[in-house]
């Protein structure tokens, strides 16, 4: 079993360092042969990309944006639909080896878990919603039911690719060029925006390390009770997980 003390986090670019998307995946391929081969430690990458929609296997072709506002459009191999990558958006790529005993939904769980309990720690409370991917926030008097972070992954020869995105104060103009992962009765929202104040990525970094340090040890753990399923209309998997 992978021990806490060999993943390793690194910081790949942020602000003004902020990684191409392509450049990006070619990293993650690099270190997922690293993982694969048993050269290098599961490997958590963290950084921001420039504005980029990124379009999962599930994605339909009605679903993209008609003007990406100048963003790139790249299609990629993860599960789930469209979704936006942007600055002040932390994006992790955990590239890990999962043990015998961790299913890949249980791995997806952790890493839901993990951003749950950041989210907390940071003064917003959120949850899962059965039938739709990510973390939520409830309806309340700010607005509907909205996702705060967001979740697709790829595992290949039992090591994951791909992850998740924490939106901390990331434009949410972006968002309304398309219809987010194909949910269009919910809304998206920020850290920032739910605190009244200014949640940057570098605030974030380190509660988000510490919880998926914590979560990626493989122990035992009670999980966050889930809000209302909201099943996609015509779906019936909450998340799409490829596996070769």
């Amino acid at each position: 079993m992978e021990r806490v003390s060999e993943l390793e986090f690194r910081t790949a670019g942020l602000g003004e360092d902020a990684v191409e998307y392509l450049a990006a995946w070619d990293l993650q391929r690099e270190v997922h042969a690293g993982v694969v081969e048993g050269s290098r430690p599961g490997t958590v990458l963290l950084l921001e990309h420039p504005p980029v929609y990124t379009a999962g296997k599930r994605t339909d072709p009605h679903e993209r944006p008609a003007d990406p506002g100048g963003a790139a459009v790249v299609d990629v191999d993860r599960g789930g639909k469209i979704t936006f990558h942007g600055p002040g958006q932390l994006v992790g790529y955990p590239i890990v080896r999962l043990p015998e005993h961790v299913r890949v939904v249980d791995y997806v769980r952790r890493v839901e878990e993990a951003l749950i309990q950041a989210c907390a720690e940071l003064g917003v409370t959120t949850a899962r919603v059965p039938g739709r991917s990510g973390v939520w926030l409830r309806a309340d008097h700010r607005g509907p039911e909205r996702k705060v972070a967001a979740l697709g992954i790829r595992v290949s020869r039992g090591v994951t690719m791909h992850g998740f995105s924490l939106n901390c104060d990331v434009d949410l103009g972006w968002y309304d060029r398309f219809v987010p992962c194909g949910i269009a009765d919910a809304g998206v929202t920020t850290l920032s925006a739910e605190l009244d104040r200014r949640v940057g990525v570098e605030e974030a970094i380190p509660v988000v390390e510490r919880h998926l340090r914590h979560y990626l040890a493989w122990e035992p753990y009670t999980p966050t009770p889930d809000y209302e399923p909201r099943p996609e209309p015509g779906r019936a998997p909450r998340i799409q997980l490829l596996t070769p």
